[in-house]
């Protein structure tokens, strides 16, 4: 039995490892079934589509999604490594009210504790899952209906253009998207951003591999496996350099790929922390430091795949014909130069930046706790 009817204010929190298990149309089953808040890792962001959505958990998740984790009472992590991006530099300060319960195949994650009286259980996702389908689980419709009530309060917060951009892709994505992801800001305004529609779309995402340059290798993948259909790739102006020779692939091939460059001609994440962390001292990572971008639409153009600059991601409704025609194109998307990550929980201290109104705090706190 993994449920009790003590608990009032449950989470069911999951990672890749669903998906590696095969796992995902379980959890999906279980979320509709019991109305459990669902919350992801920032590598499992897809397994929470459409209507499941809250947001994902860890330094630069969702600030609603890390302050449910510290309203609830009953943590069930399944295929979800609860590294430090997750759980912070004090691990006594994860979900300090709730129990927790971590399903691993992996024996050697599990060797590490996060709670001293957590329950460990050393099984497959899709066989754990298949247990607590066959549970009785109380609906939990009134605590989720709390936590979107506060979500849309905190929707107002901590959204850069690059959010907006990425929001507005996703607006214009069809049911289902097949969507790959570089690593950089682009990947944490994805992860925190991009929703789905329907729920058998993926986000393939790099996640603790930090592989820069992904987005396009991946995209032509997602395309050929599924016979040269549609697939989508956002990119940052870094990440777009590192394989952009594969424009050649998408063209040879006539692969209706859909980029996206993000493109706020800098090393978006090393230089936010030279600013911060380093007096503006922009080693290789903006103008000054000796980083510098092409012409994209004129690459792209040159490869023979149709491309565009615009204005503003603003613009992007003029192209909506190329998000669902048979042939590949580019849309080079300009951000601000200074474009940073919120929010963030600081390392040192485990506070969330940047700091909202405190009648906002206390007004999401009240209704978490109501």
């Amino acid at each position: 039995m993994v449920f009790q009817d003590s608990y009032k204010k449950p989470v069911l929190l999951v990672g890749n490892g669903v998906r590696s298990a095969g796992a995902a149309d379980m959890v999906h089953e279980f979320a509709k079934k019991t109305n459990i808040p669902l919350l992801t890792t920032m590598n499992g962001v897809d397994l929470a589509p459409d209507s499941l959505h809250i947001g994902f958990i860890g330094t630069h998740g969702n600030r609603i999604a890390n302050m449910i984790l510290n309203e609830s009472d009953f943590i069930v992590s399944v295929g979800a490594r609860l590294g430090l991006r997750q759980v912070g530099r004090y691990t006594s300060n994860f979900a300090p009210h709730a129990d927790l319960v971590r399903v691993d195949i992996d024996e050697s994650e599990l060797s590490r504790s996060i709670k001293p009286d957590e329950r460990k259980i050393h099984t497959d996702a899709l066989d754990f899952m298949r247990i607590l389908l066959s549970e009785t689980v109380p609906d939990y419709t009134r605590w989720r209906g709390q936590c979107m009530e506060a979500k849309a309060i905190l929707d107002n917060y901590d959204k850069q253009p690059g959010n907006y951009a990425v929001e507005k892709i996703g607006l214009m994505l069809p049911p289902n998207a097949l969507v790959s992801v570089d690593v950089g800001m682009n990947q944490c305004w994805c992860a925190q951003s991009l929703v789905l529609r329907g729920f058998e779309g993926r986000i393939h995402i790099s996640g603790g591999y930090g592989t820069m340059g992904c987005a396009l290798p991946y995209a032509i993948g997602s395309s050929i496996s599924t016979n040269n259909g549609i697939a989508f790739c956002i990119s940052g102006d870094g990440g777009m350099q590192m394989n952009i020779q594969e424009l050649e692939t998408v063209r040879r091939e006539n692969l209706p790929i859909k980029i996206f460059v993000l493109n706020n001609r800098v090393l978006g994440k090393i230089s936010e922390t030279q600013h911060f962390n380093h007096g503006d001292r922009f080693a290789n990572t903006a103008v000054s430091g000796g980083y510098t971008v092409p012409d994209f639409e004129k690459i792209a153009t040159a490869y023979g795949i149709k491309a565009a600059a615009v204005g503003s991601y603003e613009e992007l409704d003029k192209y909506k014909e190329w998000f669902s025609d048979d042939e590949p194109c580019l849309i080079d998307i300009p951000l601000p130069e200074n474009s940073f990550l919120t929010p963030k929980i600081k390392w040192e201290t485990g506070n969330i930046f940047p700091e909202i109104p405190q009648d906002v705090v206390a007004s999401v706190q009240k209704i978490l706790r109501g």
